[in-house]
């Protein structure tokens, strides 16, 4: 999360992509961490995309999308297919 913040430092908000297609659990502190992390750093995300992996992890990405208060900008996506759809649309934008 340090290395991610160093390269938001004086650009536009970005386009955040998460593929966490291979993550099957994230425990409660790990969730918070990202939660608070994102909120912090909200105004800095144009958006935000994430591919889950599992039920769980799409339950947690759910969490994490409501306690940062990110309903507006956070997609959580359950078919790898539409989020590689998304972020190579995203690529065409660069």
């Amino acid at each position: 999360m340090r290395e991610l913040k160093e390269c938001l430092t004086d650009i536009s908000p970005i386009h955040l992509f998460i593929d966490a297609r291979d993550v099957r659990g994230a425990s409660i502190e790990v969730s918070g961490e990202w939660a608070g992390w994102l909120q912090e750093n909200k105004a800095d995300l144009r958006h935000i995309s994430m591919l889950t992996g599992s039920r769980f992890v799409e339950v947690t990405a759910g969490f994490v999308r409501r306690f940062a208060a990110l309903q507006g900008i956070m997609r959580i996506y359950t078919e790898p297919a539409a989020f590689d759809a998304a972020l190579a649309e995203s690529l065409k934008s660069v």
